[in-house]
């Protein structure tokens, strides 16, 4: 096969992939708290027309750095209130980084067939399919942060000043920066450095000028908004930086150690994670490539390292994680396919393997009691489901229990489409497992052109949620129930509650016209996640009847 015909070969898998990855069903489940913000602050921009001072709900929202939120605007601008299309645009983001991450290892090892299978363990871990299906944007500073170390490596390691590549790294630091400030400087890019030098033998003959040059790039891209804004709100914008520091401080505080289960975060990969990095102190082959193998491991447990010395803790923080972890587990299967393994190291691979074909296998009898028996999967589909999963749990135990022996490639190759038939099939009756069919959204509220032309408000006492903001697609301002003066001001209007608006307007003399009342859980009603908070009560709040019926007489007496 020709060179570019192999190139065109691998980036069609690696977007084909993606494909299945970060598209497919990726509308099953409703907008969560965090994207609810973050598209709340983004139909704002759509509604006011301004775009260099984000606002959620009608106040500043300038924790965030704003160039996600511009391309959330830009989607609501021609592809109003669709969700899938929002989160299709972070998904892109996410084949942007799995691209980057191809590239990257490619060059450092000078071989696309690590770079492939490092690229396609990274598209298919856990977190990864978890954050490149939402529209959050945490997969934007990450993925630009990647393509700038991959072009921060060609620059360093080909011959001469390479002025294009180091404008193009310090470009794609400050598109990062300007996705969510310092995070993925901390988290992606300071461990690779540290790993990369640790490592190889950089030279910084000539470079350092471009270096300087990178630089600059960087600054001006990252921080001519943070310096627009100082100059507009400057009381504001600095405790907005001292309230997110001390966040970081103080808020979700974890131990130290934390972080120990990270392997689970890659999902699927989880075992062959943690025999790569064992793998790697196991063998001590004299290969050129082994030394990016030890820049990854490095990589991987200096982020670790990094985020565990911060206070605050998530689960999707270790998402910088899985890419050199990805590296980790590619490298395993390159080797592992290319030298002959000892019966120790076959048999983990057997072990690990007929695990998850067990689970494969046992799967269908829990979806038949789950949900056939219930009525909430049709057979036609159980049975799609049934097929595809026997199917691929029978090639993972012939790949290696099979008459030509164990085939580590064929074991990889099911395992990524084990991921495809999840994304294409599991998803569904996954989702019907936890959303709750009494769902009725807020959103309807936007087929009301009469209740849409009023301003909205809620009860200050009550705890907004911003789900109910980005799906009611308005504005929801606080109004004193108990100042009849300041209600009588603001008619009329449309009142949310989560409570009942007639006890909560007893006693007024408000004319009150009902519209409905909604649940936006998704959540089913049985978890500890169903919150009451979800629950609003809407309606028309206008002139006491009195006044209405005195000006309906005077006009009358008029004519």
């Amino acid at each position: 096969m020709r060179k570019t015909d192999r190139n065109l070969f691998y980036y069609s898998i690696l977007l084909i992939i993606c494909f299945f990855a970060f598209f497919i069903n990726n509308d099953i489940i409703p907008a969560d708290l965090m994207e609810s913000r973050n598209l709340a602050t983004a139909q704002e921009m759509v509604r006011n027309g301004n775009y260099l001072l984000p606002t959620m709900n009608g106040e500043l929202r300038l924790e965030k750095p704003p160039l996600p939120t511009w391309i959330a605007a830009f989607v609501e601008q021609y592809i109003p209130g669709n969700l899938s299309a929002q989160r299709a645009v972070a998904g892109l983001a996410a084949t942007q980084l799995i691209i980057f991450l191809f590239l990257l290892v490619s060059r450092l090892t000078r071989n696309r067939k690590v770079g492939l299978l490092s690229a396609l363990v990274c598209a298919s871990s856990l977190n990864v399919l978890l954050i490149g299906r939402t529209a959050t944007w945490d997969i934007y500073c990450h993925s630009f942060m990647l393509g700038a170390i991959y072009f921060l490596v060609m620059a360093m390691e080909k011959p001469g000043t390479q002025w294009k590549r180091f404008l193009l790294a310090g470009t794609f630091m400050g598109l990062s920066f300007l996705s969510k400030g310092p995070v993925s400087f901390y988290a992606l890019l300071l461990p690779f450095i540290i790993s990369y030098v640790a490592v190889f033998n950089i030279s910084f003959k000539k470079k350092l000028v471009p270096l300087i040059l990178m630089m600059v790039i960087f600054l001006a891209i990252a921080f001519w908004w943070p310096i627009y804004i100082l100059s507009l709100h400057q009381d504001f914008a600095i405790s907005v930086v001292d309230k997110e520091t001390d966040s970081w401080a103080s808020r979700n505080v974890r131990p130290l150690f934390y972080y120990w289960k990270f392997p689970t975060e890659a999902g699927i990969w989880t075992l062959f994670w943690i025999v790569s990095i064992f793998y790697f102190l196991w063998k001590r082959k004299n290969e050129d490539k082994r030394a990016v193998y030890a820049m990854s491991i490095i990589w991987t447990f200096v982020s670790l390292i990094l985020l565990s010395l911060i206070p605050e803790k998530k689960t999707r923080y270790l998402f910088p994680t899985l890419i050199p972890g990805a590296i980790n587990i590619g490298f395993y299967f390159y080797y592992s396919s290319k030298y002959l393994l000892t019966k120790y190291e076959e048999l983990i691979i057997k072990i690990i393997t007929t695990l998850v074909a067990c689970i494969l296998l046992i799967f269908p009898i829990v979806l038949y009691i789950k949900f056939v028996e219930e009525d909430l999967l049709s057979v036609s589909l159980f049975i799609v489901i049934t097929l595809s999963t026997l199917t691929v749990s029978l090639l993972m135990l012939n790949a290696i229990y099979g008459k030509r022996g164990l085939k580590v490639l064929k074991v990889f190759k099911y395992f990524i489409l084990t991921m495809i038939i999840a994304e294409c099939f599991y998803i569904i009756p996954i989702g019907r497992m936890f959303i709750n069919d009494d769902r009725h959204s807020i959103r309807l509220i936007r087929e009301n052109k009469e209740v849409m032309a009023l301003p909205f408000y809620h009860n200050q006492q009550d705890w907004l949620r911003m789900e109910l903001v980005y799906e009611a697609n308005h504005t929801i301002l606080p109004l004193d129930l108990k100042n009849d003066s300041l209600i009588q001001k603001k008619l009329p209007f449309v009142l949310i509650s989560n409570e009942p608006i007639d006890s909560l307007m007893s006693g007024k003399n408000f004319s009150i016209q009902y519209i409905d009342t909604f649940d936006n859980n998704w959540r089913k009603s049985d978890t500890k996640r169903y919150n009451r908070q979800l629950i609003s009560y809407v309606a028309i709040i206008r002139e006491p009847i009195d006044s209405i019926s005195m000006t309906q007489d005077s006009t009358i007496l008029n004519h």
